[in-house]
């Protein structure tokens, strides 16, 4: 189930923040859809900075050892050349206080020098966003939910259904 639901998240919310081209969808063949999201979209910034403010949550859940807690993610924020891209990271391990380390689970558009599969070290600062899944229901994924808001009520159905997950 986890490898699906991060198939799915990936398929549908590969993020990407430009300055350019502002919340435009750019489907790619046999790739996860890319939103481009505006720096100063307000409702994006506030999904930050909801994810920020609760990362002690995720933190809770993570160190819990119960099955009921079937998947972890972060995104972080990668910088390259310009570039901005919010990547979701997979298979999370809490290192220390400030840092944790996973594996890249979407192919990014722009940045080069991280690629599927990589496992890379994600400092609490880089995080925009966090998700894990209890019992079917998504906690956290604010940029995930602003995402989902936004689509249209056939693309929402059709997320929800293959998906699995509740999103409330």
């Amino acid at each position: 189930m986890k490898n699906l639901i991060i198939k799915l998240l990936s398929l549908f919310f590969s993020i990407c923040f430009l300055s350019c081209n502002p919340n435009k969808k750019i489907d790619r063949e046999n790739e996860p859809t890319i939103y481009n999201i505006q720096s100063d979209d307000s409702e994006m910034n506030q999904a930050i900075e909801n994810a920020k403010q609760t990362l002690d949550s995720f933190d809770f859940a993570l160190n819990n050892n119960t099955r009921i807690f079937t998947f972890f993610g972060l995104k972080k924020r990668v910088i390259e050349n310009g570039f901005v891209e919010h990547i979701w990271i997979g298979n999370i391990k809490k290192l220390d206080n400030e840092n944790y380390i996973g594996i890249v689970d979407n192919l990014p558009e722009k940045i080069e020098n991280i690629k599927l599969g990589d496992t890379v070290q994600i400092n609490r600062k880089e995080i925009s966003d966090w998700m894990y899944i209890k019992n079917s229901k998504l906690h956290g994924g604010f940029s995930i939910k602003l995402l989902r808001d936004r689509m249209t009520k056939e693309e929402r159905e059709n997320f929800d259904r293959e998906s699995g997950m509740k999103i409330e």
